[in-house]
This record gives C-alpha cells, structure tokens and sequence, in this order.
C-alpha cells in the first residue's frame, strides 16, 4: 500500500494504525540481510499507534535517515563518534511528518556522515540493493532506498547534499525528491556542507513523495500536468561544478531520455547548463571541515577510512579558493535562472552506465556516480529522481507537476531502469 493508501484505510477504520505499524516491522525484520537499519524502534512506534493518530500520513510507517534527531530515539549520525548518542529534540522535518499521523518506525543505515554515494558504512556495514544484488545500493540515502523498494515501508526521509536521495533511488528503483535549497529546514541534521544541504522525502510513488513535500514545505502539491507544450532540455553530457570544459562524448542514454519526454508530449530539445567560472568544490570541503571541527582530527581514530580521507583533503584547501569558490557559485546560481531556456530539465539519474560492484573503493567511483546529481545540488534546484530518470526544475511546481504526469501516464520507478541502454518507461494503454 502507498503511503495514501494506508491513510485512507486508517481514516475509514479499515486498518488500525497498529496493523500498519505492526505490518512494517515485520517487513523489516524480514529484511534483515539488506543491513538497511541502524535501529529499530518497534515498541516506541507501537505505542504511538496504539494512542492513535490523525492527518494526512495517519498510520503511514515513516523510516528516517540516521542523519536527522529524533528525540528519544538512538541517531548515530551514521557514525561510530556519536554510537550512543540520543537526541532530546525531534528535528522539524521529522516533527512536520508526525504532526501528520506518521509513525517512524526505524533509523535508516546511511553512508557514514552522509558522506558518500554508494550506501557503504564501515561501522555499521554497508546496504544491500534488493533491484541489482551485487551492486551498490546508492548513497548516502541508501538504507532509505533499500526498504522502499522491498515494499517494507510506504515512505522515507532521507537529505540530499550532492545526490543522497537520488542516487540510491536510481541504484534501487524507487524515488527521491530534493526540495529546493531552503524550502525544508535542516535543523536537527548532522551538517555536511550547509550551502547545498536539503532534507527530503523517498517513496515507491512520485504520489507520495509530492504528499509529503507538501506536509514539508507548506506548499500544496500540484495536479498532474499535461507535458504537452512544456519545453524538456536533455543534459547529453554530465555538466561540471569545476568550471572544466563540458564532455565530447555523448551519453548514449541522452536518446532515450528524449524519447520518454517525446512520449508524454514535451517539447524536447538538448541543452547544456551554464558552468561555473572558477572551481565550487572549495566551498563544500570548507563547509564539511568546518561540521567535524569539534571531532576531527582529535578523534580520527574513530573515522572510517573513506571519509577521515575525505575531511583530511578538506583541511587542506585554502582561504583564497573558498572566496573565489563562494564568488563562482554566486554567478552561477545567478545565470542558470534563465539558461538553459526550458522549463524542465531531464537526464539519467546516475552518471555511469552500470551500477559499481558492492564493496567497491568509493572514492574511486564518487565523481562519476553523482556526475548528474551533484549539479543542481550546487544550483539549489529541485529535482526528483524516479528510478533511474532524474527531472530537475527551477521551481518546485514545475517539478512536481511533470513528474505526477509521468507517473499518471504510467512511467514507474522500477521501469525506468538504471543500467547499460535499458533506459525505458512503460506507458500505460
């Protein structure tokens, strides 16, 4: 059942909210072997069930990123440095979902810190990917990811730094929506660069992932809208946040991107994003030193190895390139709203062909797996993944009305496949 679904059945009294509850934990206990919880808090939410609930989400089991506080409730941020910590106060995205009639049911394993693409945690162990055994499950969202796509919870929360939620959902076939830059609150989140941090919903549905942007943001999700006269630009190349000449080669998945846009009536052309003038990455690595300046390099030790690698290139970069950095990604944010000249911007979700082994060194595949992700992190835009299909936008609206008409002409995450040229969607009639 959807997240709606389950709503609409606890609100007409045809399933408890502890049925639901109880039918969660379950699924995730038989899910085990996907390493995709860090806890498990079955009596807490129990007990919420059981005292009853009322909204828009009434009895939907809700699972949350390990990143994000949850009052009561073991967040170790992913992290061996904060393993017994408890938060004493719930963090606003999560608490705008329960005021709703969510119940969270579990903490999602996540890369550690958030801090990577491919669901590995060397403290906690890494994700398994239900769609593609073998194969990473994406990341830093990929416990969220894996659960959803085993069917053991409607809807997750997960945050989206360079592609953390759109990443796994690509690697496991559901989907995930970064909000705008700003539209949710982040506080209550462990920080990992403030500048591109956001805080957004996954789910089985486009449906349910606009439901709970709109519990999120208070903004009222769309209708679907016709494509018909929208102006689509197909990305054929992954852009550059380095201000590096754009790629020669051409993606050949850029084709079949078109095709699907054609299928549901846009106006398609291909375009290319306007690149920064100077490098941006210095405003990121300065951005993550600064987050563990209280815990790194005091208490290395208790890093893993990829990311204390991570934060000991971050304590390299120097005042004068975060300047130029900060100055660059100003200009750049500057120019993209107005090119490229369409209204909806579409590419693969995920910059390689085929998704890397499980096990795989991900500072050696981090750059290519988030080539198309990363971009609109950096941008501040919206974008949702469905499968392996990422739609970005300038506004939300937009966004979420071409994606809820994508699904309503029967495009499904699990269908829209992540790798080698099986880039395709079923069209329902």
């Amino acid at each position: 059942m959807t997240a709606r679904e389950i709503a609409a059945a606890v609100a007409a009294r045809d399933l408890s909210a502890e049925e639901s509850v109880r039918g969660a934990l379950e699924r995730i206990a038989a899910a085990d072997h996907l390493n995709a919880t860090i806890t498990v808090c079955g009596d807490a939410a129990l007990a919420r069930a059981r005292a009853g609930v009322t909204g828009r989400l009434a009895g939907v089991p809700l699972v949350v990123k390990d990143l994000i506080d949850t009052a009561g409730i073991r967040t170790t941020y992913a992290s061996r440095v904060y393993t017994g910590h408890v938060p004493e106060r719930t963090a606003p995205a999560v608490a705008a979902l329960e005021a709703e009639g969510a119940i969270v049911v579990a903490k999602a394993n996540a890369d550690e810190f958030a801090w990577g693409v491919a669901g590995q945690n060397p403290h906690h162990g890494d994700v398994g990917n239900p769609l593609h055994p073998g194969r990473i499950a994406g990341g830093s969202s990929g416990g969220n990811a894996a659960l959803l796509a085993v069917g053991a919870v409607p809807l997750a929360l997960g945050t989206d730094t360079g592609g953390s939620l759109r990443m796994p959902a690509a690697a496991c076939g559901v989907v995930g929506l970064k909000p705008a830059l700003g539209a949710v609150p982040t506080a209550g989140v462990f920080p990992l660069a403030p500048s591109f941090d956001t805080v957004g919903p996954m789910a089985a549905t486009v449906g349910d992932c606009a439901l709970a942007h709109a519990i999120l943001t208070g903004q009222p999700a769309p209708p679907p809208a016709d494509l018909a006269g929208v102006r689509a630009g197909v990305l054929t190349a992954p852009p550059d946040v380095t201000g590096a000449a754009a790629e020669d080669a051409r993606d050949p998945r850029a084709d079949a991107v078109a095709e699907l846009l054609r299928t549901l009536g846009a106006e398609v052309t291909e375009v290319v994003l306007p690149a920064p003038e100077a490098d941006t990455w210095p405003v990121f690595y300065a951005e993550a030193a600064a987050a563990h300046a209280a815990t790194f390099p005091s208490r290395a030790a208790e890093y893993g190895r990829t990311v204390r690698a991570k934060l000991e290139a971050a304590a390299l970069t120097a005042e004068a390139d975060v300047a130029r950095a900060g100055r660059a990604l100003t200009a750049w944010r500057a120019a993209a709203r107005d090119v490229p000249g369409v209204d909806l911007v579409a590419s693969p979700a995920l910059g390689v062909t085929e998704l890397p082994r499980a096990g795989v060194d991900e500072l050696e595949v981090r750059l290519a797996v988030s080539a198309y992700t990363r971009p609109f992190s950096y941008l501040g835009w919206p974008a949702i993944a469905i499968g392996g299909l990422q739609l970005a936008a300038r506004d939300a609206r937009t966004l979420l009305a071409a994606a809820l008409a994508a699904e309503a002409a029967g495009v499904r995450a699990q269908t829209v496949l992540t790798r080698g040229l099986q880039h395709r969607a079923e069209v329902a009639g």
